[in-house]
């Protein structure tokens, strides 16, 4: 039956796959209702475009937890895991971390994902190896910023703002989690 659920088969439980879904739908939809009111926002179909392959990832990879597991820590560390690359990768494209978007050392951030990504995919998923993945992704994450200073001159002055501090943290702190819950899988036995 917990696989049901999960797979979001009628079994008179709420359908949580629906509600994913219709919330990736919704957030989709939300920058076309703001072009609606206020000419701030301005998307083209390249913006929707991207937005919609953005949401996709994101949701592909969260059903794809769900379908390869039935452990509810496996799948909240992927869950925490993706949220955290799509956080970054949509922060640092729209506003910027370091600076504005303009900014060339938020750049830098997308290794972060990008280690992220290689780790789980050269762990094959398996938790123990997603501990390695989530630990070497929060290591980098510290690093952009000192590496920002190092080798960009533009982030200088903007790569130790409190904003870029903040920020690392926090995207550290998700990282960690991530690695937390896939310890606690690896554990238990679970994947």
């Amino acid at each position: 039956m917990a696989d049901d659920i999960a797979m979001g088969k009628r079994t008179g439980a709420f359908p949580w796959r629906w509600v994913g879904w219709g919330l990736a739908g919704t957030l989709l939809l939300l920058p076309l209702a703001a072009m609606q009111v206020t000419s701030e926002v301005n998307w083209d179909g390249t913006d929707f475009l991207f937005a919609a392959i953005v949401f996709g990832l994101v949701g592909g990879l969260i059903e794809l937890a769900v379908w390869r597991s039935t452990s509810w820590i496996y799948r909240a560390g992927v869950f925490v895991a993706v949220a955290c690359g799509f956080l970054q990768t949509w922060i640092s494209g729209a506003v910027g971390i370091i600076g504005g978007e303009e900014n060339p050392a938020d750049i830098l951030y997308l290794a972060v994902v990008a280690v992220a990504i290689v780790g789980s995919l050269l762990a094959l998923g398996r938790p123990r190896g997603m501990v390695w993945a989530m630990l070497a992704a929060a290591a980098v994450e510290i690093a952009v910023p000192f590496l920002a200073v190092a080798l960009i001159p533009e982030a200088k002055d903007v790569a130790q703002d409190a904003k870029v501090a903040v920020l690392t943290g926090g995207f550290t702190a998700m990282w960690l989690a991530a690695a937390m819950l896939f310890r606690r899988a690896a554990r238990a036995g679970t994947a």
